[in-house]
């Protein structure tokens, strides 16, 4: 079994919101890259990073904390928060990120899931937690040639705007 262990990222700093409540928030450590150094030692062999701050804004905002990241680990590095745009999943990618996540934008807008496809493969993943599919039903249904199956898990984009669900 492959293990992702999550660093959620937050001005900079490794965090953890209770129940998602920016407002809740407890500090793990203000070195992220020193906490993907420590996960990296305890076996895991994929980092999941979450851009909380890019959540919000809806684009990245804590990639000089990623650059520290990738610089300091030889495992690969998925990210997501806030990725909304051809230009940002470019930058994004540009900087060693192994995987871009899309997460809310995947269901508002398929065609950017799509173009992310085609142009990088199974560099694209598109998850949706049951939060996202919850509030996004009538999206999923106007979308359903796309992103349908979202709701119930990852899927990995196979080239040429395919998809398929991965567990």
């Amino acid at each position: 079994m492959l293990i992702f262990p999550a660093i959620d990222i937050r001005g900079g700093k490794c965090v953890r919101l209770y129940k998602g409540d920016f407002d809740q928030e407890t500090v793990f450590g203000d070195r992220p890259d020193e906490m993907a150094r420590k996960w990296e030692a305890l076996g895991g062999e994929f980092l999941h990073l979450v851009d909380l701050d890019g959540a919000r804004a809806g684009k990245s905002m804590n990639l000089d904390a990623v650059k520290r990241i990738i610089a300091a680990v030889d495992i690969p590095v998925e990210l997501g928060g806030g990725i909304r745009t051809m230009e940002n999943i470019d930058e994004v990618l540009a900087l060693g990120v192994r995987r871009v996540i899309l997460g809310s934008v995947a269901v508002k807008n398929p065609e950017l899931v799509r173009t992310a496809c085609q142009k990088y493969g199974n560099r694209i993943v598109a998850g949706i937690d049951g939060g996202i599919a919850a509030s996004l039903s009538q999206a999923l249904r106007r979308a359903r040639p796309l992103v349908g199956i979202l709701a119930t898990g990852n899927a990995t984009c196979m080239g040429r705007g395919k998809c398929k669900l991965s567990p």
